[in-house]
């Protein structure tokens, strides 16, 4: 069998998700959450994992950018693991297909990246964002989730079939 992005794929939308459910366990004033830096607040690093996830979308199939808005309760961060879920599921299927060069227009300028570098920097930003919302609501006294469990030793136990 041919090794695929399709795992980690899977495991990163996976991950994204238990994320995004434990963090709707705390109270809704976690969200201002932060370590150094009070613009990298907990509710502008799940912004920011949400709309990066429409940012790779689009580079990778040119789907179109929706405004997404930092959320000020845990009902907001109910909606926003909704929309990652949606993008997060066009994400793996995109992973499933040949790589090549793509061209990324915006705001007049163009670059050219492989698919696999957007797919890569996709699996990457996310998992460094999820750790970075992590310790910023461990520094506030918050204990939303051990990060060892949504490695991916963790997401094979739970799913051990070839998907």
């Amino acid at each position: 069998m041919v090794i695929s992005t399709a795992r980690l794929l899977q495991h990163m939308a996976w991950a994204n998700q238990k994320v995004y459910q434990a963090v709707q366990s705390l109270p809704d004033e976690s969200l201002e959450s932060f370590i150094v830096n009070p613009e990298w607040t907990a509710k502008q690093i799940l912004k920011h994992i949400t709309s990066a996830a429409g940012w790779y979308l689009y580079c990778l199939e040119g789907k179109s950018l929706q405004e997404i808005r930092r959320p000020s309760n845990m009902s907001d961060v109910a909606n926003l693991a909704k929309i990652l879920a949606g993008l997060d599921s066009e994400i793996i299927k995109s992973g499933n297909l040949d790589d090549e060069m793509l061209t990324i227009s915006y705001k007049g300028e163009s670059e050219k990246n492989l698919r696999s570098t957007i797919i890569s920097q996709t699996v990457h930003h996310a998992t460094e964002h999820r750790a970075q919302l992590i310790g910023a609501l461990e520094f506030k006294g918050y204990k939303p989730i051990n990060l060892d469990d949504i490695d991916l030793w963790a997401f094979e136990s739970a799913f051990p079939k070839l998907t």
